[in-house]
């Protein structure tokens, strides 16, 4: 039995993919609304799966890189599309917002389409992804802030 190893191409498409899944999953819904409700407007499509909340497991590595352990469930609304030209899209957010779950699968499957992929990522994906990295820029500038330095002072012993 042979198995298919994926090209290089499929490889970046996966990627590229993977990226802008991200960038919707962890976007707020007011930020989504707004940059997609436009693009999504007037997109026929059926619905695969109606979007519903539930959980899914976190998993994380111990120091970042060590073993894997669950660390808990987080909430999660989720949605799958396919358009009239058969694309089909899926739409997985971090919270309970089906409305933001279903603009995340019709934007997903828009992006498949070649002739609204670039639009698209200009319009929705790239906005997205600088309030996402002025949102972690903020929070990093805030954590920052309430770094404490801690140190030693020599009490005058003579070392042996």
């Amino acid at each position: 039995m042979a198995f298919k190893t994926e090209t290089d191409a499929e490889q970046r498409a996966t990627s590229r993919r993977a990226d802008w899944f991200g960038i919707l999953s962890r976007s707020h819904a007011g930020e989504l609304d707004a940059l997609a409700a436009d693009a999504a407007d007037g997109v026929a499509f059926e619905w695969l799966r109606r979007p519903h909340v539930g959980l899914v497991m976190v998993r994380g590595r111990a120091g970042g890189t060590g073993q894997v352990f669950n660390l808990g469930e987080m909430t999660v609304a989720r949605a799958s599309v396919r358009l009239a030209d058969g694309t089909v899209g899926h739409g997985y957010v971090q919270s309970r917002d089906k409305r933001q779950a279903e603009l995340a699968a019709i934007v997903d499957a828009l992006l498949l389409q070649e002739h609204r992929h670039d639009e698209i990522m200009a319009k929705v994906i790239e906005p997205l992804r600088q309030k996402e990295q002025t949102r972690r820029i903020e929070k990093s500038r805030k954590a920052a802030s309430t770094k404490v330095e801690f140190f030693t002072m020599v009490r005058g012993e003579n070392p042996a």
